[in-house]
């Protein structure tokens, strides 16, 4: 984008603010923003992350040391297409699984920054990070080796075409956009065309 992403207007609304108004549909104890970042504080509360130079494993280290839940949401701000029926649908099934991570995958690959974590992880994510690693899903297997604990990988094609009819998901943008990354210019135009249509 060639500036701060958490302020980027999509329609006029920064995609922080429209994330966290997502979240805050969502039976969640509380919705905070991982980072140092207190500009951003009147959006929601601030974790001060200890980890900043570590990428995304930093900020997920911070969400989960500051929650008392067992189970946290980490999802980035330029996913803005996530509808917030999934994300509820995902919870519950991360409450009734107990999974080490509820983790959404499309078209084979991972989406570790749209997914449902259980409090075991944060030992396992602090040991990665101490170790200078910082890389989401080497961390997500290697807990998983470790603990015991099952990853419930989600196949977004499957679990869309076997529930969509029961759901409130849109049509569009289908399920192979929800984890489209807005990080150019080019892609906030895509998606007004796509919610115009």
């Amino acid at each position: 984008m060639g500036r701060d992403k958490a302020l980027v207007a999509w329609n006029g609304v920064p995609l922080i603010e429209r994330m966290v108004s997502k979240l805050s549909c969502l039976n969640l104890a509380s919705v905070s923003i991982a980072g140092r970042r207190p500009d951003l504080e009147n959006f929601a509360a601030i974790v001060p992350d200890q980890f900043s130079a570590r990428g995304p494993l930093g900020g997920m280290e911070s969400a989960l040391r500051a929650s008392n839940e067992k189970l946290s949401m980490i999802i980035a701000v330029d996913l803005p297409l996530v509808p917030v029926g999934f994300l509820d649908w995902m919870i519950d099934r991360a409450e009734r699984t107990e999974a080490l991570v509820t983790l959404p995958y499309l078209e084979g690959r991972p989406q570790p920054l749209c997914a449902v974590y259980h409090r075991a992880m944060l030992p396992h994510i602090q040991q990665a990070l101490s170790a200078g690693d910082g890389k989401v899903t080497r961390c997500i297997e290697k807990a998983a080796t470790e603990s015991g604990m099952k990853i419930d990988r989600l196949s977004i094609e499957g679990v869309y075409a076997a529930l969509q009819p029961y759901q409130q998901w849109p049509l569009r943008p289908g399920p192979r956009h929800w984890f489209r990354n807005f990080n150019r210019p080019e892609d906030l135009e895509w998606a007004a065309l796509e919610e115009s249509v």
